[in-house]
């Protein structure tokens, strides 16, 4: 059984300040998730367009996406 990151927050959720002893199972298997996804060249390429294409607008507007993508007050 493969585990995933909700195995790894409701170990850590359950088990409060002892998570560091108890989830070593769980985190071991997120690292080893993450580690996939880090050593994976096509998702690496993914996510330096996202970046490009985000640095770009910023470039132009001089907003930040997040604040870019926030919903304006209809009335002010």
């Amino acid at each position: 059984m493969a585990l995933d990151r909700t195995d790894f927050t409701k170990c850590c959720k359950d088990s409060g300040i002892l998570m560091v002893v108890k989830c070593r199972k769980e985190n071991s298997a997120l690292k080893e998730c993450l580690t996939a996804y880090y050593n994976d060249p096509a998702f690496y390429e993914e996510c330096k367009m996202e970046y490009l294409k985000e640095r770009e607008e910023f470039r132009k507007t001089g907003i930040p996406t997040k604040k870019r993508l926030q919903k304006l007050p209809t009335s002010m």
